[in-house]
C-alpha cells in the first residue's frame, strides 16, 4: 500500500472555522437583500433547485420565514425535505411502520465462514447463527424496509431474512450480487455485479431481471451513492482507478472519471453524498484517504488524506460527522461532513475496521473487523472501543437495523 506523506496532500479541505465563517457571511448577506431573485440552472446530476420568489422590486418583504428551495427530484421518488441536509428525515425517532416492527438486531455476514451471525445490541450477545454458505458479502435492507438480504456473490444467490424475527427464508437467485443498492424511486434493484462488470436491475418485489448495464471499464465495481435529486448515481472502479456515472432513468453510462491517481490493486471503495450534495466522498484503500467529486459527479476537485487502507464512510445521526474506516492502520477518521475537514481520529489497536453503521440513536458505531475476525462497537461520542466481539472469518458488510429514514438505497443501510 501507498505511504500517508505529506507528499500525497494536494488539496486540502477547507477548516471547518472557514466553512461556518462562510455561510455566516451568507446568512447575513441574505439579509440585507431580502428581494434578490436567484436563479439556478444544473448540468445532469446536480440536483435542480427552484429558489424562493422574492415580491417585485421596491415591494415589501413577505411576511414570516422563506420557503425552502425545492429538489426536483427523480419521478417516484419521495421528496427532498431539506436540501441543506438530505439526510434530515433519518432522525433518531424517525422510523417507518416496518422499520417499528424490526427486532433490533445487528446483522454479521462472513465471506471466508459463509454465515451470518446475529447479535443482539442491547446485551451485547451473539443470538444466532446461519450457515448460508458461499461468499457472503453485506447485509441489504430493501427500499420499504421490510427484509433484509443477504448477498452471496459466488453462488449467485440472496437470502432473505425477516426483521420482524431475525430468521432467513428461502434463497433467491440473482446475478454475482456482490453488493445490492435500490433506485431512489424504488423501481429498481441493482445487484452490483462485481466480477461480471456489470449492473443487472430487476424487479424488486418479484426478482424478475429487467435488464443489465455492461460496465467493461469499471473493473471492480462495487459501492454507489447517489445525488440529491435520485437522478444520477455514481460506482466505484476498485480495480480500474475510476468511478463509473449513471442516469439512473435510462439506465445509461453517462461517463468514466479517473482518479488523479488510478490505484488499481485495491483502489476506489466507498462512496458518500455530502448532506447538501455538494460533493461525492469516494475512498480509496491505496490512496489512504479520500478522493472528492463535484456534486454532479463530472470531475474531481481534490484529495484528503485519512489513514492507510480508508474504506467505509458512514454518517453521524445529525449528519454533521463522517466516520472514515480505515481498515489497513485499525483507526477510524472523523471529518467534517460538509468540508471534509478533519476533527479528530480514534484508534483500534490490531484492529480493520470495515463495514457497517451507526446505531438508531447515534451513540455508537459498530464495525465488522474484516481482517481479525471481530465486531467493534465504538462511542461516537470519544472513540472509546465499548466491546469487541470474536466472530467468524471474513466479516464484512454488517447491518445495524433497525434504521430511521424514509426508504433505504440498500448497501448496508444507507437511508433517506
Amino acid at each position: 500500500m501507498g505511504s500517508d506523506d505529506d507528499t500525497r496532500r494536494c488539496g486540502f479541505a477547507p477548516s471547518a472555522v472557514g466553512g461556518h465563517a462562510r455561510r455566516l457571511c451568507r446568512r447575513r448577506f441574505a439579509a440585507l437583500l431580502p428581494a434578490v431573485v436567484v436563479a439556478i440552472t444544473s448540468c445532469a446530476g446536480v440536483p435542480h433547485v427552484a429558489p424562493p420568489l422574492a415580491g417585485a422590486p421596491g415591494a415589501a418583504a413577505p411576511a414570516g420565514p422563506a420557503p425552502a428551495p425545492v429538489v426536483d427530484g427523480l419521478p417516484g421518488m419521495p421528496p427532498v425535505l431539506d436540501p441543506r441536509n438530505i439526510y434530515s428525515a433519518t432522525g433518531p425517532t424517525m422510523f417507518t411502520d416496518a422499520a417499528k416492527a424490526a427486532k433490533p438486531l445487528v446483522y454479521v455476514p462472513h465471506t471466508k465462514s459463509g454465515d451470518v451471525w446475529v447479535i443482539d445490541p442491547a446485551r451485547l450477545a451473539v443470538v444466532a447463527r446461519y450457515e448460508l454458505g458461499g461468499e457472503l458479502q453485506h447485509v441489504v435492507p430493501s427500499y420499504d424496509m421490510k427484509t433484509l438480504y443477504a448477498t452471496d456473490d459466488i453462488t449467485n444467490k440472496m437470502t432473505p431474512f425477516d426483521p420482524r424475527t431475525g430468521e432467513p427464508g428461502p434463497n433467491i437467485p440473482v446475478q454475482d450480487p456482490y453488493n445490492m443498492y435500490f433506485t431512489p424511486d424504488g423501481r429498481t434493484a441493482i445487484s452490483v455485479a462485481e466480477a461480471q462488470k456489470r449492473l443487472v436491475f430487476y424487479d424488486p418485489h418479484t426478482w424478475q431481471e429487467q435488464g443489465d448495464l455492461p460496465t467493461p471499464d469499471c473493473a471492480g465495481i462495487d459501492h454507489a451513492d447517489f445525488t440529491a435529486d435520485g437522478r444520477t448515481a455514481v460506482f466505484s472502479c476498485e480495480f480500474a482507478g475510476r468511478v463509473a456515472v449513471v442516469d439512473v432513468a435510462s439506465r445509461r453510462l453517462l461517463r468514466m472519471i479517473d482518479m488523479p491517481v488510478r490505484n488499481t490493486t485495491m483502489g476506489p471503495q466507498d462512496v458518500k453524498l455530502a448532506p447538501d450534495g455538494s460533493v461525492f466522498y469516494v475512498a480509496d484503500s491505496e490512496q489512504n484517504g479520500l478522493w472528492v467529486l463535484d456534486g454532479a459527479a463530472t470531475k474531481v476537485l481534490r484529495e484528503i488524506p485519512t489513514g492507510h487502507g480508508a474504506h467505509g464512510l458512514y454518517l453521524s445521526r445529525d449528519a454533521q460527522r463522517m466516520f472514515v474506516t480505515n481498515r489497513h492502520e485499525g483507526s477510524i477518521s472523523v471529518l467534517d461532513a460538509y468540508t471534509g475537514a478533519p476533527i479528530t481520529k480514534w484508534w483500534i489497536p490490531g484492529g480493520s475496521p470495515d463495514m457497517g453503521n451507526v446505531t438508531p440513536d447515534g451513540r455508537q458505531l459498530w464495525l465488522s473487523g474484516r481482517y481479525d475476525r471481530a465486531v467493534y462497537v465504538i462511542d461516537t461520542t470519544d472513540g472509546r472501543l465499548i466491546h469487541t466481539f470474536r466472530v467468524g472469518h471474513g466479516p464484512h458488510g454488517l447491518c445495524v437495523w433497525p434504521q430511521p429514514g424514509r426508504y433505504s438505497l440498500g448497501h448496508t443501510g444507507i437511508t433517506r
